[in-house]
């Protein structure tokens, strides 16, 4: 039998005490989500009902089929910085008319929808899942463009998306918007450049220049209507190919566009009836990660609550056993499944992952990375062993891989382990992090450590005297901005993930993903992995 039996004694104090962590995690994660989701506030939420117009999540509601579920990405983007936290524009996955598609809507309750340099990263990140994935984009548009005063962040790299827009249109992937309120100035040209267009009478508003700005450079006299409201696109431009008389009608005529998009999955989905869930409970999730990171926990716990049936066949177990390694099914689909066991990854682990990743690509399976390391081993035993090449092996076969990856951060990701195991920079599918995650370059006490040495070593190679009360100064400031900058709220706010998840959600969260994946053909690459140095 291949099924996974549980160690995990959930009557342990420790077991208690992790759980209560991380449900604490849990509440701090919730009132900072609260943040995205109140968007500009009562005041603006309230004027914009005044107005007869609906929120962004409520549109995305209306059209999306009902009683199905929608995955939003990056809800935190922006957090931290001098922008509100979810950047204005909400994006994720979900069903319309049987068909996944991509749904961005802007918030026009934060400064009018206006685009700040984190919406367009956030945008941009949504139009490369959509490509990657050859999910149909439907844009929920009322955006009055740029946020003038961060103009300079937004308006160079803005054009980015635009031609993303071309791009998914050439590639064949579907692109429709669907337009509310303002599309005004650059985002005019959202509609212009999408295949499908739907405007709301009343509302939609896209033109290059508005009343003002014609009034100043030509001084001809119009009005919005005349400029660019939806009966004139319909009308007389032709912009709009479908004329909707209010909000809902807008998504219900989107609704239709996608039913007739001809949209078939590169890959069937699974018989549900074949699917069985894990036998061991999810909730318990909660009580696996430690607290303190130093302490090590094993994959395998995580793997039987999220994989189908609890059925998982690990290849080469009595093998660099710091890293798990194996094949499962996840709500049907196939999965090669990564996940580090104590942390540290020596020669062994890494030449193993190199195999394990080559042959996942022979047999078109997708790949899951559960992170839980603290880079590549260091010291002169392990540099001798040839640490620096194996480990640059299974970054090497990383980063040639092509089938899909999915990452998960559950405990620590520091250093080129964080590479290794397809961080953000190796083009993850989808990457997600649970909040006891925790990233850097190495963990805050070690970087404050090594600063502090470098600085002792420089001192005494200039003959001076070494100031111990400002060292520990200098340590105790590094380790609290270290550990500040190492969340997965701080990581989250500058989209290094698509989302912070609750543990208790990640067989779901992943089984969206999956399912998206295999929307575009999984082929894996066949020998062209580069020079592994032997």
């Amino acid at each position: 039998m291949t099924v996974l039996r549980s160690a995990l004694d959930t009557t342990a104090p420790e077991y208690a005490a992790n759980r209560e962590a991380m449900l604490a995690k849990l509440d701090a994660l919730e009132a900072e989500h609260a943040k995205a989701l109140a968007g500009g506030g009562e005041k603006y939420l309230a004027r914009h009902r005044g107005r007869g117009r609906l929120p962004a999540r409520e549109r995305t509601e209306l059209l999306l089929d009902p009683d199905t579920p929608f995955l939003e990405l990056s809800p935190l983007a922006a957090w931290g910085s001098d922008y509100t936290v979810g950047a204005s524009l909400v994006t994720g996955i979900g069903v319309v008319e049987g068909v996944e598609c991509l749904i961005t809507a802007n918030d026009p309750t934060v400064r009018g929808g206006a685009s700040n340099p984190w919406t367009l990263r956030k945008a941009l990140r949504a139009n490369e899942i959509a490509r990657a994935n050859r999910l149909p984009l439907i844009s929920l548009v009322e955006s009055g463009g740029a946020d003038l005063p961060g103009q300079k962040e937004v308006f160079i790299p803005g054009g980015a998306l635009f031609r993303g827009l071309t791009r998914l249109s050439e590639a064949g992937i579907p692109t429709i918007a669907v337009v509310f309120g303002n599309s005004t100035a650059g985002g005019a040209y959202v509609p212009g450049m999408s295949d499908h267009v739907i405007m709301v009478d009343g509302g939609a508003k896209v033109f290059l220049g508005g009343p003002p700005l014609v009034r100043m450079a030509t001084g001809e006299e119009a009005d919005d209507e005349e400029l660019g409201g939806a009966g004139m696109h319909a009308r007389v431009s032709g912009l709009a190919d479908h004329f909707a008389v209010d909000e809902p009608d807008a998504l219900r005529q989107a609704r239709r566009v996608v039913a007739r998009l001809n949209r078939p999955k590169a890959h069937p989905a699974p018989d549900p009836a074949a699917v069985r869930p894990p036998r061991h409970d999810e909730d318990e999730l909660l009580g696996v990660v430690p607290g303190d990171l130093k302490i090590p926990f094993d994959p395998r716990e995580v793997i039987a609550r999220i994989v189908d049936d609890s059925d998982f066949d690990e290849f080469k177990p009595l093998y660099g056993t710091s890293l798990t390694t194996g094949w499962a099914a996840l709500h049907g689909y196939p999965v090669g499944i990564l996940a580090n066991a104590r942390g540290v990854l020596f020669s062994q682990e890494s030449q193993k992952a190199a195999q394990f990743i080559q042959l996942a690509n022979q047999r078109d399976i997708p790949l899951l990375f559960l992170h839980n390391t603290t880079g590549y081993m260091v010291g002169t035993e392990y540099e001798r062993g040839g640490i620096v090449k194996h480990g640059a092996m299974m970054i090497n076969a990383v980063s040639n891989s092509r089938v899909p990856h999915l990452s998960v951060l559950m405990g620590a990701s520091y250093g080129a382990g964080h590479y290794g195991m397809c961080g953000r920079a190796y083009d993850p599918r989808f990457l997600f992090a649970w909040p006891s995650a925790k990233s850097a370059v190495m963990g805050p006490r070690q970087l404050a450590g090594v600063l502090s040495t470098v600085m002792r070593e420089s001192a005494a190679a200039r003959g001076r005297p070494y100031d111990e009360e400002d060292d520990a100064a200098l340590r105790a400031m590094v380790e609290q901005q270290i550990e500040a900058e190492s969340l997965p709220v701080f990581l989250s706010g500058r989209l290094y993930d698509d989302g912070v998840i609750d543990p208790r959600d990640t067989r779901t969260v992943l089984g969206m993903c999956l399912s998206a994946v295999h929307t575009a053909p999984v082929a894996g690459a066949r020998g062209g992995f580069g020079v592994f140095r032997m």
